[in-house]
C-alpha cells in the first residue's frame, strides 16, 4: 500500500509539472499535437487523484455494511480513471487531431517567439516542453517499473504481460499504463513536430496529435478490461491457488478438498473458503483445532489472506 502510494504520487507531481509546461508550451506555437499532450497531462493530473482517493478509501475499516473492508474502491477508482482517460483525455485528443488532419490546422513552429525579451525560433519550445516532460515521466515511471518489477519477481510471472493480466494492485497498473503512454505520447508528439518543422508540412503534427488520442483510447480500454474483472470478483491465478490446495492437501487427517474458492477484496484482501472432507475418526474437538491450524497455516502462506472458512465435510 505505501509502496502504491509513492507511485501515485511520484506520477501526481509529474503530471501537475507536465500539464503546466505543455500548456504554455502550446499557447507559444498552437501546435496541435501540443494540445493533445496537455489534455492528456491534465488528464493523468485527476486520475492520481482519484487513485489516492481509491487508496484512502480502500484502507477503511472494515464496517457491519461491508464486512470485507472497502479494499474494493481502489478497483472501482481504477475503473473509474480508465473511463476519464478514454472519455477526456482519448478522445479530446483523437478529436482534436482529426479536426487538425482535416482542417490542415498549422502550427507556429516556422516562426518566432518573444518571451521576456528574447527572441527564438517556436520550434524550441516544443521541444523545450516535450524534453522536460520525458524526464519528469521518466522519473515516475521508473517508480512503477521498479514496484511491478517486484511483484512480478514475487509472484514468479513471466513478465509485464503476465502481471498485467494477474496483479490485484490496480494502482500501481494505472500509473504504469499511464506513464507508459505518456512516454509514447511524448516520442509521437516529438516526431510530429520534427517532421513538420523539416518539411514543412503540418499534417505531421496533426496526424500525431490524432495518434495520441487513439493510442489512450486503446490502453483505456485495456484498463478498463483488467479493472472489470477484479470488480466482478476474480479468484487467485490458478498456479498460486494450486499452492494453497496443496497446502491443505498436505495435512494428514485431510481426506479430499470438495471446494476451493478465492476472491480478492481488495489488492490485499483475499478472502478463502473450503470444503473438505476430515478423518471419520476425528472427534469434533479435534476437527476444530485441525481447522484453526489450516486457517494460520494458509494465512502464513499468504500474507494477503485475511479470511480463511473452513467447512467440514463427511
Amino acid at each position: 500500500m505505501v509502496s502504491s502510494r509513492g507511485v501515485v504520487i511520484a506520477a501526481l507531481v509529474a503530471n501537475g509539472a507536465i500539464a503546466i509546461m505543455k500548456f504554455i508550451g502550446y499557447l507559444l506555437t498552437l501546435s496541435p499535437s501540443m494540445l493533445s499532450e496537455t489534455y492528456h497531462s491534465i488528464s493523468d493530473t485527476g486520475n492520481q487523484v482519484f487513485l489516492l482517493i481509491g487508496l484512502w478509501y480502500g484502507g477503511r475499516e472494515r464496517t457491519r455494511i461491508h464486512p470485507f473492508g472497502y479494499g474494493k474502491a481502489q478497483f472501482f477508482y481504477s475503473f473509474l480513471v480508465s473511463v476519464l482517460l478514454f472519455g477526456i483525455a482519448g478522445w479530446e485528443s483523437a478529436n482534436h487531431g482529426y479536426h487538425a488532419v482535416i482542417h490542415h490546422e498549422s502550427a507556429a513552429l516556422s516562426g518566432t517567439v518573444d518571451l521576456l525579451s528574447v527572441t527564438f525560433p517556436a520550434v524550441y519550445v516544443n521541444y523545450a516542453v516535450l524534453s522536460g516532460g520525458l524526464v519528469f515521466e521518466g522519473w515516475a515511471f521508473s517508480k512503477a517499473y521498479r514496484n511491478m518489477s517486484r511483484q512480478i519477481e514475487a509472484h514468479e510471472w513471466s513478465g509485464f504481460v503476465e502481471g498485467f493480466r494477474k496483479t490485484p494492485d490496480v494502482t500501481t497498473l494505472t500509473a504504469l499504463t499511464e506513464d507508459t503512454i505518456a512516454l509514447l505520447g511524448l516520442g509521437l508528439a516529438l516526431v510530429g513536430i520534427f517532421l513538420t518543422q523539416t518539411t514543412g508540412n503540418p499534417i505531421y503534427d496533426a496526424i500525431s496529435a490524432l495518434l495520441i488520442g487513439i493510442m489512450l483510447m486503446g490502453f483505456a480500454v485495456a484498463l478498463a478490461w483488467q479493472n472489470k474483472r477484479l470488480l466482478l470478483g476474480e479468484s487467485l491465478p490458478e498456479r498460486d491457488e494450486d499452492k494453497l490446495r496443496e497446502v491443505v492437501r498436505e495435512m494428514d487427517e485431510v481426506i479430499e478438498i470438495i471446494d476451493f474458492r478465492s476472491v480478492y477484496f481488495g489488492p490485499d484482501n483475499i478472502l478463502i473458503t473450503a470444503d473438505v472432507a476430515f478423518d471419520p475418526d476425528l472427534d469434533t474437538g479435534e476437527i476444530d483445532d485441525l481447522i484453526t491450524t489450516m486457517e494460520e497455516t494458509l494465512m502464513a502462506a499468504d500474507p494477503s489472506i485475511r479470511k480463511v472458512y473452513i467447512e467440514p465435510e463427511v
